[in-house]
């Protein structure tokens, strides 16, 4: 609890921490932790693109494939923040439910036969994605117009 309380007077010292905390939070399914994780994260490494950021974190497909023949199930990286793969496991979750966006980007893959487990790890990475582009552009999450039918 300590910490947290020092995380909290940290960002509260830092005015642009404080508003990248604040933007992270105006996603659905990216509550006060994962913004804290996020912020953390995007903040203290230059990252060139949300694809690069994604990939720091572990959340890129490996294939498993030699020559034609053998194909293993796919899996993701195993690089990256453990702990924050994990907050962003539920974050997606909870963003499937209630963030149109996800929700549509994940019925759309499982309509197109994935598997939820693979959808479900996609919307991670989309988490991600959205989160980068929210800070990178300073300007709280917004549905776009194609994403409330979907809704």
């Amino acid at each position: 609890q300590r910490l947290l309380k020092d995380i909290d007077q940290h960002l509260d010292q830092h005015p642009h921490l404080k508003n990248d905390h604040q933007l992270l939070q105006s996603i659905p399914g990216v509550g006060p932790v994962v913004s804290r994780y996020m912020t953390v994260m995007l903040r203290s490494r230059s990252f060139e693109s949300a694809a690069q950021a994604s990939a720091y974190i572990g959340l890129v497909p490996l294939h498993h494939q030699s020559g034609s023949s053998v194909r293993g199930p796919s899996s993701i990286g195993k690089n990256g923040n453990g702990n924050l793969r994990a907050k962003l496991y539920m974050a997606a979750v909870v963003a499937i439910q209630h963030n149109p966006t996800i929700r549509a980007f994940y019925r759309q893959l499982l309509k197109n036969g994935k598997a939820k487990k693979v959808a479900l790890v996609a919307a991670m990475r989309k988490l991600v994605h959205i989160c980068y582009g929210v800070l990178k552009h300073q300007q709280p999450f917004r549905v776009h117009a194609e994403n409330r039918r979907c809704a």
